[in-house]
């Protein structure tokens, strides 16, 4: 059965409408997909015969943004939990978003991405046969299905589903398999290839032969991707929880080494077993992977990805055992490249190079002074350090004892401990007759040593340890 949602509502608003006028309109692709597998849909998209100039007529509340392509957006009233837009300029509480596409035909693809022209059409069947993948090319008459909520088994909606590609079939068959000529919906974008891998890991299906096969002599088409488009594919693969099943098609269909070369690079790079029993460092890398949940931050998925991007380059056998000397600092370095390629923000970039620069040190916790150890719990976002830790120490000797010694301090050590207010600060450095330079940091910091230590408890005998400690 369907649910009845705002976001529902709207989208059966919309069909309704076109309907009384004379239009054919379906709910259309990922919404009809994940109702069938009993999947609450993000979203819901409609198709009709309507064209794009009809819909903006009909409609009070449109928003052309995909006109030249046959897309516009419908604002209908859904509520005070209504969806929002996407845009700023759409983006008002109370209405529902809804995608409402034209039956169309694409002419060809010259660029990999955008089809040079449209041909409008009133076949449903021409335009799905223009899509992806079978399973997203299904079409659902919300007219035809029960309406009751909540949804109850998803082939109960299967009499009202309009299927001209054999999407149903492979939906119980657990396939991913492209619409008609595999080579031919990958010229016309190639991001389709890293599109398949993200669906087959995430419903756990598989890459249909010839579907994957077209994948690997193609792979090298996806240089050509705009990198925020490719950052964007495999942070969704990484974030929704089947990472190291979109990883292994990756390889195995030869796109891994197109869009991240560094992380293909790992295999066969042996590891030492007594640290690092599990295997190699693409086996470990896919252990983490293995860890992380749906849901979690992709700064979190992206450092477990790379936190180890620098042992290929720096193994070494040496007579007592294999060596990564220097693979964290070098490890920093090609993440950083990986981040700038993929067109990262400023500040994810500087979290995940932060998780792959300090994920080695939980080793020394137990040695560090507590003014270190108070510094190293008080790094921004140290959860993400923490919960890298864990996996990466399931992902290999399974020891979780520095996970739950750093537990047990977080849980002891106050914050305003680990992050007290200053004694003292250059103002009161300047008014003790220090000239402002390179030292101050110094006294600054051997202040907070002290702070952190608890051997300084005051401002008046913070100043007398640094009369004592720096005199003028």
């Amino acid at each position: 059965m369907l649910p009845l949602t705002s976001q529902f509502d709207a989208a059966l608003q919309i069909i309704a409408v076109l309907r009384a006028a004379g239009h054919e309109a379906y709910l259309a692709g990922g919404c009809v997909r994940d109702l069938l597998l009993g999947r609450e849909p993000k979203d819901y998209d409609v198709a009709t015969s309507a064209t794009p100039d009809v819909v903006l007529e009909m409609f009070p509340r449109t928003f052309a943004v995909g006109a030249h392509f046959g897309v516009v957006l419908v604002a209908t009233c859904g509520g005070a939990d209504a969806a929002r837009a996407a845009t700023a300029e759409t983006e008002e509480p109370g209405y529902a978003i809804t995608e409402v596409a034209t039956f169309r035909s694409d002419g060809a693809y010259s660029d990999g991405r955008h089809p040079d022209d449209v041909r409008y059409t009133k076949s449903s069947e021409e335009d799905v046969l223009r899509r992806d993948f079978t399973i997203n090319g299904l079409l659902l008459d919300p007219m035809q299905a029960p309406m009751q909520a909540p949804m109850q088994a998803a082939y109960d909606l299967r009499p009202a589903v309009i299927d001209h590609v054999g999407g149903l079939a492979d939906l119980e068959a657990g396939v991913v398999r492209a619409i008609g000529r595999a080579e031919l919906r990958f010229e016309e974008d190639h991001l389709r290839m890293l599109r398949g891998v993200r669906f087959a890991a995430r419903f756990g299906f598989e890459l249909e032969a010839g579907t994957a096969a077209a994948m690997r002599r193609l792979a090298a088409k996806t240089k050509s991707v705009s990198r925020e488009r490719v950052r964007d594919e495999l942070t969704k693969m990484l974030t929704e929880g089947h990472a190291r099943r979109a990883f292994e098609l990756l390889d195995e269909t030869g796109l891994l080494a197109e869009v991240l070369p560094e992380i293909a690079k790992m295999k066969g790079v042996e590891q030492p077993p007594q640290f690092h029993p599990e295997g190699d460092v693409w086996v470990h890398t896919l252990g983490l992977l293995d860890q992380l949940v749906a849901g979690c931050s992709m700064t979190l998925a992206w450092g477990a990805l790379l936190h180890d991007v620098g042992k290929p380059p720096t193994f070494r056998r040496g007579p007592d055992r294999i060596r990564f000397d220097g693979h964290v600092e070098v490890g920093v370095k090609i993440a950083e490249d990986i981040c700038d390629r993929l067109r990262f923000s400023k500040q994810d970039e500087a979290q995940v190079l932060a998780l792959v620069d300090n994920h080695m040190r939980f080793g020394d916790t137990r040695r560090m002074k507590e003014s270190t150890l108070k510094r190293f719990l008080r790094l921004p976002r140290f959860e993400e350090h923490l919960a890298l830790h864990r996996a990466d120490s399931l992902a290999s000797h399974g020891d979780l004892s520095t996970f739950e010694f750093i537990r047990e301090k977080l849980a002891e050590i106050p914050p305003e401990k680990i992050r007290p207010l200053a004694l003292v600060t250059g103002d009161d450095l300047i008014a003790a007759g220090y000239v402002p330079g390179p030292k101050f940091r110094e006294i600054l910091e051997s202040v907070e040593d002290a702070q952190l230590e608890g051997r300084l408890r005051s401002r008046d005998t913070a100043l007398e340890f640094v009369r004592r400690e720096f005199p003028l």
